[in-house]
């Protein structure tokens, strides 16, 4: 909550830093230069001061009551319960507590990421979060997403043509992913791939270097990292803390949330919040934590990391093992440290802090009047759409022109025309049966390789859109685009093929038309995957889903079913199949055609079943039903995308 409160004003340093704390550089990049190059160019990054103040966070929870089915009782549980702090550019402060402590949800907070029931305050120089502070705040998070087609030097390199603005030339972009590469020493694996779940790629550690490093190439004001050293060996870890350390000192306010940090790191922290249970029980210098708890009658007379009292003082263990006999401290000790703990930070910190709130009081609003941009992109749609285009197709180059899916069509469309070979004109049934395969398989087989798209890519397009990397638009647009290539290149080569073997109209037109029909199918059917996807956001689900409804198109498709009864008859009008159908039976065929029949005399086209049933008019109609159909499906998937939650 707000504070009133008039006190003495100490000094600070013009980027908000007290007198005497880390000096202010102005490098805009700490990043060791190569002999004979010119310093990075400057970006303009400014000072940013970081205030929460009593934040609570409540999520709700359903528990069943009783033994009756269908019973259930809400509950709230308290995340995290009055937490407060400031930092100043040039400090780095360390979020410290057990698992479940609220160190993440307190981090993701801080970053604009979190929605729910979120009370508090929460400023970036006195002003809310806002678009302008989204882009120059760098979010690491703790697990590492990245595309596992992509090298190293691509990731970073998409990284900075998207996240760095238009002022910059594209080679003073490389230039700065080169530095990037050079302080995480990344050289060695510069041009290897990420890799994933199926195939190996760098190791866990440079994930983690990368994951940092796209966070270092906007130079960000603000720089959030959650558990940064996870997974890394020592010597790796201090290499971490040391970059963030240059990058702090050069005018940025950094924040991180770290589990156990060894004795070294733990000493490159200017301050620490520690949590117990989402509860504040420690906040200020990291100096000075184990004096403030040697105060309050928690000291210890063994030479220890500072870091491994605070944590078991926050699991409510205290330094003096009163019950070593047993190894361990009962719950209600624990439960009696923790009451101690609170109770002396309410008594002996909440005063300091809150004076410490109101000193930066002044200096928020001395920055009310420097030139606060609204929010804007750093980049145009156009060039977004342009480099997310080139990334998907190097990421989807070798998942997309895979051996198996090219013999899965090919062997497809060899075995159909073979079953179809040479079918002559008078076995129309069997012409009839090959075209409405035609819109069966190119209806069904996009569908389904449509409906991963936007699951598959879910926490990668969280990610970069919680960062304000680019406009949903431009991603849509350049990832639908970027799979027309196979889309397209699949089923023109299946036409190809069965087409002739099939004996099909031998008519260059009309072979020309068969194809932009399938092609039609095409775009409508992968359109309707991708609404499924972007709605349900879940493969398993969507799987489903399309399985269902691919069943009900097939059954009313027309060539199963000829005469639907009048109650249910509007299922055939929802499914494209029948469209594309139509359409293919009115590309072969005219209703005053003749066929030979199988008593050797002429027969009419128009008078034959399965034709008679569907009809062969008003085929423009049936076209823009169809256009309808590719539109709404990617409106419907487009605004889908619009709901996911970016947190």
């Amino acid at each position: 909550m707000p504070l009133n409160c008039v006190v003495p004003k100490p000094e600070y340093s013009s980027t908000g830093a007290v007198e005497g704390s880390l000096e202010m550089t102005e490098t805009v990049l700490a990043f060791p230069l190569p002999p004979n190059s010119q310093p990075p160019p400057k970006l303009g990054p400014y000072p940013v001061t970081l205030k929460f103040e009593e934040v609570v966070y409540k999520v709700k929870l359903e528990q069943q009551e009783g033994l009756c089915w269908g019973t259930w009782k809400a509950r709230e549980k308290t995340i995290l319960n009055g937490v407060s702090g400031v930092v100043f550019p040039g400090e780095i402060l360390a979020m410290l507590g057990p698992s479940g402590s609220g160190k993440t949800t307190l981090l993701t907070a801080l970053g604009g990421r979190l929605g729910g029931r979120l009370f508090g305050k929460i400023t970036y120089n006195g002003h809310p979060f806002s678009g302008a502070i989204k882009r120059r705040t760098g979010f690491v998070a703790q697990d590492d997403v990245l595309y596992p087609h992509l090298t190293v030097t691509e990731t970073l390199l998409f990284t900075a043509l998207l996240r760095l603005p238009n002022s910059l030339g594209r080679d003073e972009k490389v230039q700065h992913v080169e530095r990037v590469i050079a302080e995480l020493g990344l050289n060695r694996c510069r041009d290897s791939m990420i890799g994933g779940p199926l195939f190996r790629g760098i190791s866990g550690g440079e994930k983690k270097r990368v994951s940092i490093g796209q966070e270092m190439l906007i130079n960000p004001s603000l720089l959030l990292l959650d558990e940064p050293t996870s997974g890394l060996d020592s010597t790796t870890a201090q290499r971490i803390l040391t970059t963030i350390k240059r990058l702090a000192a050069g005018g940025r306010t950094v924040v991180t949330t770290i589990h156990q940090p060894s004795s070294r790191l733990y000493h490159m922290f200017d301050k620490v919040v520690l949590l117990s249970e989402g509860c504040p029980i420690y906040y200020g210098p990291a100096s000075s934590a184990l004096e403030y708890f040697s105060s309050i009658g928690f000291s210890t007379s063994l030479t220890i990391n500072p870091a491994d009292l605070l944590l078991d003082l926050a699991n409510g263990i205290s330094p003096d093992f009163k019950n070593s006999e047993q190894g361990e401290e009962t719950e209600q000790e624990q439960k009696s440290v923790r009451e101690t703990l609170l109770s002396a930070y309410e008594n002996n910190i909440c005063p300091r802090l809150k004076t410490e709130l109101c000193n930066s009081d002044r200096i928020d609003s001395e920055r009310n009047a420097e030139n606060y941009k609204s929010e804007q992109w750093c980049t145009s749609w156009w060039h977004q759409f342009k480099v997310l285009l080139q990334r998907g197709v190097r990421e989807r180059r070798f998942e997309a022109f895979n051996k198996l899916r090219i013999f899965q069509v090919i062997s497809v469309a060899f075995l159909g025309g073979l079953l179809w070979w040479h079918t002559p004109t008078s076995h129309i049934a069997d012409r009839i049966a090959l075209i409405f395969f035609f819109s069966v398989f190119w209806g069904f087989y996009p569908l389904y390789n449509a409906v991963f798209t936007f699951p598959q890519e879910r926490t990668m397009l969280i990610k970069e859109r919680s960062a304000g990397m680019y406009r949903l638009s431009s991603y849509f647009l350049a990832r639908t685009v970027g799979d027309l290539p196979l889309e397209l290149a699949l089923p023109t080569a299946f036409v190809f093929i069965i087409y002739w073997m099939g004996g099909l109209k031998p008519d260059p037109v009309t072979f020309i038309l068969s194809l932009l029909v399938v092609l039609y199918n095409v775009l409508v059917s992968q359109s309707l995957g991708l609404a499924f996807g972007a709605i349900l956001m879940d493969i398993k689900q969507a799987t489903t889903l399309a399985s269902v409804t691919t069943l009900v198109f097939l059954i009313a498709g027309g060539y199963y079913v000829q005469q639907i009864p009048p109650f249910i008859v509007w299922l055939k009008y929802l499914s494209y199949s029948y469209y594309c159908y139509k359409l293919l039976l009115g590309v072969q065929y005219s209703e005053d055609d003749y066929y030979e029949c199988s008593n050797g005399g002429p027969c009419r086209v128009g008078d034959f079943p399965a034709i008679k049933s569907m009809g062969l008019n008003h085929l423009w109609v049936d076209v823009l039903i169809m256009a309808l159909m590719l539109v709404g499906y990617r409106l419907v998937a487009y605004m889908a995308l619009h709901r996911v939650r970016l947190r």
